[in-house]
Formats: C-alpha cells, structure tokens, sequence
C-alpha cells in the first residue's frame, strides 16, 4: 500500500507581511492543486532487527526481466514504463523514451514517475507489479489537494512579489540589485527565471514550479543582513528544506540538453546562464545536501559540470554527489582566487566559459604518477585553514588542538563510567550539525528521546520544562537541523549498522556518525569467542567505512577498569591496541573530581594524526544548559584578567556605544529593525560609489527608513 506522509510538525511562520498575513503558522507543504503529490518528513532510520542485505542492480535487473518488464540502463537510475500512466496516455507518446517515464534508483530501488509524479518504495514497486493491493494504484493517483488555506498563502506571496524590472521606483530597484550582486545580470534574465523582489521584506523570490508546469509548489525566499563589514545572505524556504526539492532552472531544461553545470546557489545560476547561455540548476540545499529524489531529472545529461563554490567545504560536496551522479560523467571547478563563485566571477569580469573549460573529471581509472596529484596537493597548501576542516564554534580549545573535524577520519572518545560521555560528544556533535555537517546518531544505551531531550535543551541553552511556551519555537529550529537518528537500541549486529549507515550517507548525504557505544553492538557476534578479537573486527569495519565513504566516524568506548586515583591513559581503552591504532583522533575525558572535589574536568587529546598536536583543556559542566562549552557572555568575562593587585580592571565608561541597527529580513518574525527604532532619514543614492560591498553594507547598516 503506498503511504503518503504528512509533515509532524507546522512550520513556523517567518514571513508575517502586513494585516492578514499575522498569526499563522501553517504553511504549506505541496502546491499543486489536483495532482498526485509527494509528502517528505524527516524521520528515524529503520531498524534492522535482524539482518538485512542491501538491494543490488543485479537484482533490480533479474527482477523486471522475471516479469517482462523492459528497461534501459541510466547512470544513477534504470528507466522503465510506468504502471502508474493511464494507457491511452502510453499511446500518446511516440517517443520510446517519453514512455519509459518510470525511473528507478539503483541503490536504493525507489521509483519516480515522471508523468504521475507517484513515488514510492522497492517494496511498494514489487507489490503494485504483484497486484497486492487493490487501491495500492488509487492511493497514489487520488491524493487530496493541498488545503485552500496553504494554497492560498503560497500564491498571496507570489502574487505580493514583482519583477525587480517592475519597481516603480528606480532608486530602489538599484538599491535591491547591489543589494544582491546583481548590477551586471539583466531584467530579461531574471524574467527568464521567474525571478521577483518582495518588496515589504526586501527579498528576493524564487520559484518552485512543478514538472510540466502543473502549477507553484513553494517559494525560496533570499535575504540579507549586514554582519560587520560583511553581508550575511539568508534563506527561508517555503516549505521547510528537508521537504523543498526544487531544482531552481528545470522549467528552462530542454530533452535535447545533454550538458548542464550545477550551482549551490540561484544567483550563481542566473550569472551562468547569461555569462554562457548553457543550461544550469540550483540544487536546493547548496552543498549540504544532494537528495536521491533529485537524481531522476538529472538522467538526460551525458556531462555534468559542479560549480558549487570558492571554498574547500564546496570541493568536498562536489565530489561527493559526483559519486552518486556517476563520476564518469561529472567534472569539477576547483576553488581558487580566480575561479570564485560565477555570480563573484562575473561581476570582476572574468570568463565564465574559460572556467568551465578547466573543469577537471570527478573520475580517474588509476593515479600514476604526482601529476595527477599536483593539483590536489595545491588546494591543501593554497587553503590550510579550510583542509584543517569544520572548527567548532563551542570548544574553541579543540580547535587549538585538532584544528577542525575532517571527512573520513575515525574519532575515539572514551571516559569513565558516570563522567557525561554522553553529554559531552551530544554537544560536540550538535555544535558541527548546526553548522551544517549532517549527522547520524546511533545511540545504544540511551534511547533516542531522551538524547534529543538533551540536544534540545543544550541548543536553547536552557532548560525549557521551565518555559514551555517556548518550546514550538525552539524545537522548529531543531528540526530543521541536518540531524537523523538510528532507532537500534542494545545490541546489534555490526552488518546491519554498517548497512544503515551507508544507506544515511546516499540518501541524506550524512558526513558524521556518532556510535554511543561500542560494548553495546558487540552481543551478536559470532565471529570468534574472543571478546577482543569481535572488538577488533568491528572497529576495523567502522575504519574502512569511514575511509571509503568519506565520512567521519566518532566512535564511544568505554575504559576498561582502572583505579580511582589515576588517570586515563590511551592505553585504558577496552581492547587490543588497535582501536587506538586505527584512530586519526583520541580523546579522553578525564574526571578527577571524587579525588580533588567537584568540577575537576578536562579533555585531554592523546591523539592526532592531522598535525600531531596534542594537549588538555578544562571543562566547566553548566547544570542548568547541560553543556561543558562555555557560553559567550561567560566568554567575556574571562577577558578581564585580574590587574597586579589582584583587581579585575574595569573598564572606563564611555557613554552608550553606538550599535548600527541591521535589518534582520528574514530572522525577525514581523520583519522590524534590530537595535534602536530607525529615524526617519530618507535613503538617496547621490554622492554614493555604487560598489556591491560598500553600498550594501551602507544599507544594511545605516539608519534608515524601511520601504513599506
């Protein structure tokens, strides 16, 4: 039977305009009216209580030929007619490839119809070929419609919104287009796009259109916020990201294109496609995610050009979705100084099309030589800060350490029994997915809600059983975190982790796995009756998952026993030598405080492979957040270091400082100013170097007047 999912939970309402837009909370989550629709939640991986081999392309083959149905072999997909198409429908199309609408993933056998739009599971495939099920082919095709009430908000949206060409007023259609870097792209390509400006919130608007153009089914809404001497741009995408599957350009994609570049952002997009005139999409969640449902429009191309960013973060990401696009057939722009963004490279005048002539293939058969390696060692050395990898934002002392979290290493982390092992890698981990390094926890000791419980409470910094009118607010911006969870609990056979591992790291684009802890997965294997042997085994597995897969792996062992009064050396992890050996990191939460009172503990880094450094740092438990970082304000305070008599040094005053108020488009709930209430100065462009940095961030930072 096929399962259409509706969303949890409402998504907050970041777009309060004016009048009848204030005070809801709903927003729509599908906006196609009398069309079959795809419902997206994010949810708990399965468990496997027993295991499970994974679906094979050998068996997807064996499996249509077994029931006649014929099929062309794609190069993320295999292509195949629909059962979900009416057969006068089948009739109509002469083209054999417009027949073969069916698409069907090969690692994972999910299917798309490009006609029904009808998707669904392998297992949902098998039973509808089957005939189990009688309404299994109704419930995909007569789904109900949206909700007028969602309908109606999406479109009064889109209908508020104009052409940036269309402003009456000239002054600020300049001011938007600095605003956004856009002083160089044209009316006509922003028409071409569907490109509007939302005037009462000063953003940009861009549009989902369903395949066909059967009608609108979401926004993306772009802002921008001055930070310093910088623009800060932000994103509010309607419906939530997890559910907003927009490739932004498709509606311009001919059947007859057989080359397309990929950009992480719409702007980017817009510049290439003027720059170039080559067919180009916006993937929807820029680098942190490439979703497998996307995979099925991206079948057509024979040559597939990433151009994803300036930085080593959008290297990473490119090569990673090369892998499931089939890296044959990819090439990718290297970051650098003269290779930045295309948006950044067209308005300084450079050669898009040069660029892309430099794209380098995402595959290789063999390395002979450092030839082909050169260029790789080059980035290293030419971004030293971005190799070191993601830098947390809670625990500066771990930077000064490790110098960042890096794909494909093996992190093991052990503590006593009792020390908050737990609570601590729950905040280590959360500091990297709220910067955007998608996460996968598997907790076998503590069950999955009490560990959100926690995550939860450390991302509000505070506990909110004691305001619970906050909580909605709080747990819809958890939500939107990258973060899944694995539902096994206890012990569990290794294969099957492995398995569900790898299936988070093709469809959510996981980089980080958290496994707490590994005594807990060690009960069903039977490999050996030596416990340290099975313990050997299972950290080998985690270590060759993590190096083929490019995924960081952090791995929870507890010690073995030790006395009280001493503390935890590398040696101390249960086990041989090799989990230590295996490991790029170890960390040791050390806990002296039954010997030398409370709130004696430090980490200590007894291992780094990256650069070799190693050291200590305290940590200071906050009861009230469950944290071990050290909040800012608290920061500081350490600041004032005590004078030579013992004295904190004051700091004289000055009166108030002065705080240019920045507009927080699309943070601020009912869009108003940050800081002091705005005078009434007007806004003019005379005696202004129209230059993108300085006039945006004269904007967004002097006191101005919004626009109504």
């Amino acid at each position: 039977m096929w399962v259409l999912f509706r969303g949890a939970s409402p998504l907050r309402i970041l777009l309060s305009l004016r009048g009848e837009w204030m005070g809801r909370r709903g927003l729509p989550r599908s906006l196609v009216p009398g069309s079959p629709r795809r419902r997206y939640r994010k949810e708990a991986l399965p468990a496997l209580e027993v295991p499970v081999l994974p679906l094979t392309t050998t068996e997807i083959r064996q499996y249509l030929r077994t029931h006649g149905i014929p099929f062309q072999d794609g190069h993320s997909c295999l292509r195949a007619p629909s059962p979900f198409v009416e057969s006068s429908e089948v009739k109509d199309q002469t083209n054999t490839n417009a027949s073969f609408s069916l698409f069907i993933d090969k690692t994972t056998g999910r299917f798309l119809c490009m006609t029904s739009l009808a998707e669904g599971s392998w297992e949902d495939f098998q039973a509808s070929v089957e005939g189990r099920g009688d309404k299994a082919r109704e419930g995909i095709l007569l789904t109900e419609g949206p909700e007028a009430q969602d309908s109606e908000e999406i479109q009064r949206i889109w209908n508020r919104a104009v052409p940036l060409g269309e402003l009456p007023d000239p002054e600020e259609a300049q001011l938007a287009r600095v605003m956004f870097g856009l002083t160089k792209v044209t009316d006509d390509t922003l028409k071409r796009f569907s490109v509007r400006y939302l005037r009462p919130t000063r953003s940009l608007v861009f549009p989902w259109f369903s395949p066909g153009g059967l009608g609108l089914r979401g926004l993306k809404l772009l802002g921008a916020e001055g930070q310093g001497d910088r623009v800060r741009y932000v994103e509010t995408t309607i419906p939530r990201p997890g559910a907003f599957h927009n490739l932004f350009g498709l509606p311009l994609i001919s059947r007859r294109d057989v080359e397309v570049v990929l950009t992480s952002r719409e702007l980017d997009s817009l510049a290439l496609s003027q720059a170039t005139g080559l067919p180009t999409l916006a993937l929807p969640r820029g680098t942190v995610c490439l979703p497998p449902a996307l995979l099925p429009y991206l079948e057509q191309f024979r040559r597939i050009v990433f151009w994803l960013g300036d930085d080593l973060r959008s290297w990473e990401a490119a090569k990673l979705f090369a892998r499931k696009l089939n890296p044959k057939r990819c090439s990718l722009v290297r970051p650098g100084n003269q290779q930045p963004h295309p948006l950044e490279a067209l308005n300084q005048g450079l050669s898009l099309s040069r660029i892309l002539r430099t794209a380098l293939p995402a595959w290789h058969k063999s390395i002979v030589s450092f030839r082909q390696l050169r260029e790789e060692v080059l980035g290293e050395l030419s971004n030293v800060d971005q190799t070191a990898g993601i830098r947390w934002s809670r625990f500066p002392d771990l930077n000064r350490l490790l110098k960042g979290h890096r794909k494909g290493e093996l992190t093991v982390f052990t503590g006593p029994t009792g020390s908050g092992k737990t609570t601590f890698i729950s905040e280590y981990a959360l500091d990297l997915c709220t910067q955007g390094v998608n996460t996968l926890w598997g907790s076998f000791e503590i069950s999955n809600v009490r560990l959100a419980r926690v995550m939860l409470t450390q991302f509000a910094l505070g506990r909110l059983e004691e305001q619970l009118d906050k909580y909605e607010e709080w747990a819809d911006r958890f939500e939107d975190l990258p973060l899944y969870f694995m539902t096994f609990h206890g012990q569990q056979n290794i294969r099957s982790v492995i398995d569900t591992m790898q299936h988070a790291v093709y469809v959510y684009d996981v980089c980080h796995v958290v496994i707490d802890n590994l005594q807990f997965m060690m009960g069903h294997e039977q490999l050996s009756t030596d416990r340290i042997a099975a313990q050997d085994y299972i950290v080998g597995a985690f270590r060759k998952f993590a190096t083929d897969n490019s995924c960081h792996v952090t791995l929870v062992i507890h010690p073995r026993k030790e006395d009280d009064d001493k503390e935890l050396q590398t040696a101390s992890i249960f086990g041989s030598a090799k989990a230590s050996q295996e490991a790029d990191n170890v960390l040791i939460l050390q806990d002296r405080k039954l010997v030398t009172g409370p709130g004696k503990r430090y980490l200590q880094v007894s291992k780094n492979r990256f650069d070799g450094d190693v050291g200590v740092f305290s940590l200071e438990f906050n009861k009230s957040s469950l944290t071990f970082s050290v909040p800012p304000k608290s920061k500081a305070r350490l600041k004032k270091i005590k004078d030579d008599n013992g004295l904190v040094a004051k700091k004289p005053s000055s009166g108030k400082k002065g705080v240019s108020p920045v507009c927080n488009w699309i943070s601020t709930p009912n869009w108003e100013w940050m800081g002091p209430s705005p005078t009434s100065r007007p806004l003019s462009l005379e005696g202004l170097a129209l230059n993108s940095r300085s006039f945006c961030l004269f904007f967004l930072n002097a006191t101005t007047t919004c626009i109504p």
